[in-house]
């Protein structure tokens, strides 16, 4: 049986809110329509670190799924709904250090369009999380909404 809105409503804020916090600072720095690119910069906020001090896993991917789309959207003009989300991370990020983002629309494939999103040490240029992204033009719903 489908949650009710009663059910889905403060999971819905709390989403909001993790999404705020985790894009909340990012700087535009060079958006290039025609290349179908934007890069960012970000300082990684303390609210966003681990028991170690190190930046989130699951922040990295909110701001990947977020700045993901924000290129799409620059590209076709139109919302699209991530339906699959592939990171690889490589390295760690300490709160308070500057990173790169590059996010980057390589095409359509049939109704889909795939976005990569690289994430990169400001100071040295060492990779953070490479991603690729794949969204639809899929309307979303509360029947839509996943059980998990």
């Amino acid at each position: 049986m489908a949650p009710s809105m009663e059910e889905i409503k403060p999971k819905r804020v709390i989403w909001k809110q993790l999404d705020v916090e985790a894009t909340n600072g990012v700087k535009i720095v060079r958006a290039q329509k025609e290349l179908g690119a934007i890069i960012y910069s970000f300082i990684v906020p303390d609210c966003l670190s681990d028991e170690d001090g190190n930046w989130q896993a699951g922040a990295i991917a909110t701001l990947i799924d977020s700045l993901g789309a924000g290129v799409n959207y620059l590209v076709t003009g139109i919302l699209h709904t991530t339906v699959d989300l592939s990171i690889s991370y490589l390295s760690t990020v300490r709160t308070q250090e500057e990173v790169e983002i590059e996010a980057k629309v390589l095409g359509p494939r049939g109704k889909l369009f795939l976005v990569m999103v690289e994430i990169r040490k400001k100071e040295d240029g060492k990779v953070v999380a490479l991603a690729n992204q794949w969204l639809d033009a899929v309307k979303a719903s509360v029947t839509h909404l996943s059980k998990l």
